[in-house]
């Protein structure tokens, strides 16, 4: 027997709770201020949400996977500050640049992937760790800004192709790759499994040390490749300032959309969602005078909310999920006559 359409929105609306909000949001800043869905507006708020976009995804499922991943921000700045001196100092070659500034993020997540996974270490306090670390490594590599690497290089961060900015298609491209792999390929059933039982998981079968080893790869090349989108976005990459309380915003857009911390929950939708609430947030604070203290005071608010939200809908999606078990036993048991 199908499952009622009110029963498929209702779990729709518990996984991704921020839709309503989001969408109320936008209509209210619009009739206030009439810029928000202005093009070039939305256009800023897109290419923002986009070099979070790139890295949200491999940290969304680091963190479905029981792991967590908070060097991104100093892992950016290496890979902006790494590209940056290519273009200056090297052959000015872009893909070049692009490529040494992916190899030391992977670098940097390769370390984090050998102390968690084959050494036991704690996550949280490996990659913490290596945040201070990493940040410290840019700013010996590159004490005073770089920048004017070329509009080659420039045209990864302000460019267009059919009018929208490069950088959203290619967060849109590992947005819905990443959604078809966490979908419908064992990978991504393996993801889930670790996350929700790693004993479990482990006497299935499942590689509960070279999943994350690889996440945790693939987490530190994105953040070193949003660095160079960063970079050339803003044609200057200074080493202490660039992706400065990035991890944060990257931990903000992924648990209010719906990734709970605890692991074994999640979707790359809620992570769009997520991003695009944390934009549009941030940009109506901006069009409407909220100064940039308040701001940083509501970015802080919306973390504390995220993990709130998270904890709640988990306990919301078990209610539905024991209710639904039930409606299916009472279908499956035959009505004595």
């Amino acid at each position: 027997m199908p499952e009622p359409t009110g029963n498929r929105l209702i779990q729709g609306l518990i996984r991704n709770p921020l839709v309503i909000l989001l969408i109320v949001i936008v209509i209210a800043v619009q009739v206030t201020t009439g810029s928000l869905l202005n093009w070039q507006n939305l256009r800023s708020v897109l290419m923002d949400g986009a070099v979070i976009t790139i890295v949200a995804i491999p940290c969304a499922m680091l963190i479905i996977s029981g792991y967590i991943d908070l060097s991104v921000g100093s892992t950016l700045a290496l890979g902006g500050v790494v590209g940056g001196m290519i273009m200056n100092e090297g052959a000015g070659n872009p893909a070049l640049a692009v490529l040494a500034a992916i190899g030391a993020g992977a670098l940097v997540g390769l370390f984090n992937a050998v102390a968690t996974c084959y050494f036991g270490l704690s996550a949280f306090i490996t990659t913490l760790g290596t945040l201070t670390a990493v940040r410290g490594v840019a700013q010996l590599l590159s004490p005073l800004p770089r920048n004017s690497f070329g509009d080659a290089f420039g045209f990864l961060g302000v460019g267009t192709v059919a009018g929208i900015p490069v950088s959203v298609w290619i967060a849109g491209i590992f947005l819905i790759a990443a959604g078809l792999v966490l979908v419908h390929t064992p990978a991504g059933r393996h993801i889930y499994a670790i996350g929700v039982n790693r004993e479990a998981a482990y006497l299935s079968g499942v590689s509960v040390r070279r999943i994350p080893f690889v996440l945790f790869v693939l987490s530190g090349a994105a953040a070193g490749f949003a660095g160079t989108v960063t970079a050339a976005r803003l044609n200057s990459a200074p080493a202490g300032q660039l992706g400065l309380g990035f991890e944060l915003a990257v931990l903000t857009a992924v648990l209010l959309g719906g990734i709970a911390l605890t692991g074994g929950e999640g979707s790359m939708f809620g992570v769009l969602i997520g991003v695009l609430f944390l934009g549009v947030l941030n940009n109506a604070l901006t069009l409407i005078g909220v100064t940039s203290f308040w701001q940083s005071v509501a970015s802080g608010l919306a973390l504390v909310a995220a993990i709130g939200l998270s904890a709640y809908t988990h306990v919301l999606r078990q209610r539905l999920e024991a209710r639904e078990a039930k409606r299916l036993v009472e279908l499956a048991t035959p009505v004595s006559s």
